[in-house]
């Protein structure tokens, strides 16, 4: 990878380091061991970041979906699901790429050398398919089907899943609170062995919860070949090299399908695209 591609990843990086210091700016939360309740609180973030996370000011959409999809508190449910479909409708899977806190983290572990780096594998693309399965199940179903007297459900992919929670929430919180170190068990372990799978994964692998397990990603990605901001190649000009192909980390070729819904709009393909067919 040339100078000019390396320099467009780390731009897009402080871009994805800004935000996160912005919708995590609650430093009293680091100080005190506690999550932030404002105001700030009742609003979603397009991104994965874990309403826990004592600096997070707003609300991880999935989390915020599993908490009301099963209640009766439907004027909140419609504004997380309407969310969703505007931010995805209007730019895809563009806040994978370029709003999602947990991202920025697998980007960045992903630069780390390593004598094996894994493109694609036999089953990798039905793996892909994974993610909207731990959406359906974990984000719909068993938040919607097991809920409470007051008609909440569990977050269950929180719960027992998201190892960006466990990281951006479950550790500070416990490392900040020295009270609850005698409540820690099992389903605590679990979530960290999860974590480091999935830190050890993403060396290897490019974004790997990104590929397999977002649900969050699952959404955005049904609305990439409708949204309006999108991808466009224009046939006259691409030549057919295979460069756009051969650089997006996602696996995909732009030129056969521009906004296929694994594209996190990094635009990487962009940038390497010597006559500019992609825009």
């Amino acid at each position: 990878m040339d100078k000019k591609k390396k320099a467009n990843e780390w731009h897009r990086h402080k871009i994805q380091a800004l935000w996160a210091l912005l919708t995590n700016s609650y430093l009293a939360g680091f100080v005190q061991g506690k999550i932030y309740k404002g105001r700030f609180k009742k609003l979603c973030v397009p991104g994965l970041n874990c309403y826990s996370c004592p600096g997070a000011l707003g609300a991880c959409p999935i989390g915020a979906m599993q908490a009301v999809i099963g209640s009766w508190n439907f004027k909140f449910a419609f504004y997380v699901a309407g969310f969703l479909m505007f931010i995805g409708a209007m730019a895809g899977r563009f806040a994978c790429g370029w709003l999602c806190p947990f991202g920025l983290i697998q980007d960045l572990l992903h630069k780390i050398p390593f004598s094996v780096k894994i493109g694609t594998f036999r089953g990798d693309r039905l793996l892909r398919r994974l993610k909207y399965l731990v959406f359906a199940l974990f984000v719909v179903l068993l938040p919607l089907c097991l809920v409470d007297v007051l008609g909440q459900g569990t977050p269950y992919f929180c719960k027992l899943i998201c190892p960006a929670g466990t990281l951006e929430g479950g550790i500070p919180l416990v490392l900040l609170n020295t009270s609850m170190h005698s409540a820690l068990g099992w389903l605590y372990m679990w979530k960290n062995v999860l974590l480091i799978i999935t830190i050890l994964l993403s060396i290897i692998i490019y974004r790997p919860f990104c590929k397999y397990i977002c649900p969050l990603g699952a959404v955005y990605s049904v609305f990439n070949p409708i949204a309006v901001f999108r991808y466009r190649v224009d046939e006259e000009k691409c030549t057919g090299c295979g460069a756009c192909a051969k650089v997006c980390k996602m696996q995909i070729d732009p030129v056969q399908e521009a906004n296929h819904p694994e594209c996190i709009h990094c635009g990487q393909c962009k940038k390497v695209c010597g006559v500019h067919a992609i825009h």
